[in-house]
């Protein structure tokens, strides 16, 4: 074959980081599912302890609990999968914008709930 005709193909050097990187790596995974968790039990709570369970903006604390519990885990994957893609490939760990996001949505809920206990 001529040169022309090779196709360049980028191979991309990975190697296995410290195990004590990709357990900590692990280790933050594992606590984003434990938050989902501890949002999916306040949903359970809000749905069947609260006293304004009925009023419009209890359901939209719980409804917001459950989605952001359900996508916490999705994003949290992701997370893992492309810190630990990077460290394998020593580069740059890449920014997050998980810890932001889920600050301001658990703060909102949080707000949310103290105007639904005590608004009348």
């Amino acid at each position: 074959m001529a040169q022309g005709d090779m196709m360049s193909v980028d191979v991309v050097d990975e190697r296995e980081p410290d195990y004590r990187f990709t357990l900590a790596n692990e280790r933050t995974f594992l606590a984003w599912v434990r938050t989902a968790l501890g949002l999916s039990a306040a949903a359970a709570a809000a749905k069947t302890l609260a006293p304004w369970e009925m009023a419009v903006l209890g359901r939209v604390v719980e409804v917001a609990c459950w989605v952001i519990a359900a996508g916490l885990p999705l994003a949290a994957h992701h997370r893992w999968r492309t810190t630990q893609r990077a460290m394998r490939r020593d580069e740059d760990l890449p920014r997050s914008r998980l810890v932001p996001v889920l600050a301001v949505c658990v703060g909102s809920l949080a707000v949310a709930s103290m105007f639904a206990l005590y608004l009348p």
